[in-house]
């Protein structure tokens, strides 16, 4: 059987599907459908912690000049939603004053130039003065941002499902898409558990994007990595609550981040982009001994009086094209399908990326400039292109 009468379908409700469904039902779309392979709200995904880093302070001003609309999106859902999602804390990048990280602070500060986003260039000394917390060599070169602070993502999936459901919308939990059948003017989504037909489609699949890839008409290149984030008791967990402490970025030979106590009793850490490549099958949900030894070294050496003992690990998936950047767009030759990747970085944006995804499958006039994030770039179409993963903009 086939269900008919639906505008637009989309694929996941996760943090990036979620908030397309939201804004859909904002902007008039008649009768939307959300199909979810797992329970709704979940922590299968990528979206299941409590905190994700926002913030202006990019690798790129691609990114950069859409953190004001970012904020502005979140600020609306806050106000539909009752909840907070953002906690600012303030914001703060650190690395030696040469090097593969001072360069990274140097791609942050052109984007920020670019945008007219102010920012604070701070010495070693003048660290230490305000966060007496780190451990730091003499060469150590710090960049606020006073806007930075926390998201927290699953918290946000929450609110855009509710303010969806409130508005309309028909959420399909525990139901796998198993294949696509594009039409000329319409979409035909099979499942487990029938065919659902539709005007539009939006793919927010996430780290599982690869298996629907062949019906979409893409053959990009899409890396899986495995990733781990810990949370670490502290002596004195006062010392590291929001209004003291920031969230944080070392850029060094690897780039490790962190957060203020948020969410459990205990200061969270990772590094990005670890490299732990795997297939979709391979996947697992508990972290590994070895992570939590690599990140406790970095807080003894770096946070001292933070490395107390782990509380627990939690893991989420990159998922990523060649160039590490979004994917964005509408499928070529169909304009009524639109697919999102977000390269293991896009929950800060998830609002404002379904709201440009609802913008794609409504006809309205996209207001921001995506075309970096097109499925017609050479990473997306040249299969020779060399992965290149780590955020950083050559000076």
């Amino acid at each position: 059987m086939v269900h008919k009468g639906y505008s637009h379908i989309v694929i996941g409700a996760g943090a990036i599907g979620s908030a397309a469904a939201y804004w859909l039902s904002e902007q008039g779309a008649e009768r939307i459908l959300v199909i979810e392979q797992f329970n709704l709200v979940n922590t299968f995904g990528s979206s299941g912690d409590h905190s994700r880093i926002i913030r202006h302070a990019y690798h790129h001003e691609n990114y950069t000049k859409l953190t004001p609309a970012m904020f502005k999106a979140w600020k609306q859902v806050e106000e539909r939603s009752g909840l907070t999602l953002y906690t600012k804390t303030g914001g703060l990048d650190l690395s030696a004053s040469s090097g593969p990280g001072f360069t990274e602070i140097n791609g942050y500060k052109r984007a920020m130039d670019s945008a007219g986003i102010s920012y604070e260039e701070l010495d070693i000394d003048q660290i230490r003065g305000r966060y007496p917390q780190w451990n730091l060599s003499e060469d150590t070169i710090g960049l606020y941002q006073e806007a930075g602070g926390i998201l927290d993502i699953r918290k946000s999936v929450s609110a855009h499902t509710s303010l969806a459901m409130s508005n309309g919308v028909d959420f399909l939990a525990r139901t796998k898409a198993t294949q696509i059948d594009i039409r000329d003017r319409g979409v035909t989504v099979r499942t487990d558990r029938g065919a659902f037909d539709a005007d539009h489609l939006v793919v927010a699949a996430a780290s599982w994007l690869g298996e629907l890839m062949p019906d979409l008409g893409l053959n990009f290149h899409l890396a899986l990595s495995q990733e781990e984030v810990g949370y670490f008791t502290a002596r004195n967990l006062s010392d590291y609550t929001p209004d003291k402490f920031p969230v944080w970025i070392y850029h060094g030979d690897e780039v490790h981040y962190g957060f203020p106590v948020y969410g459990e009793a205990a200061i969270k850490i990772a590094r990005d982009m670890r490299g732990n490549f795997i297939t979709a099958e391979e996947r697992v949900y508990e972290g590994s001994e070895n992570e939590t030894r690599v990140l406790s070294a970095f807080l003894r050496e770096h946070l001292p009086e933070a490395a107390g003992p782990p509380l627990m690990n939690k893991t989420c998936v990159y998922d990523m094209p060649p160039d590490r950047d979004f994917v964005l767009d509408t499928v070529p030759g169909h304009p009524h399908i639109a697919v999102f990747n977000g390269a293991g970085h896009a929950g800060k944006f998830a609002s404002l990326v379904g709201q440009i995804l609802a913008d794609l499958t409504t006809g309205r006039q996209i207001e921001h400039d995506i075309d970096a994030f097109s499925l017609t770039r050479p990473a997306i179409v040249d299969p020779a292109y060399p992965s290149k993963f780590r955020l950083i903009t050559e000076a």
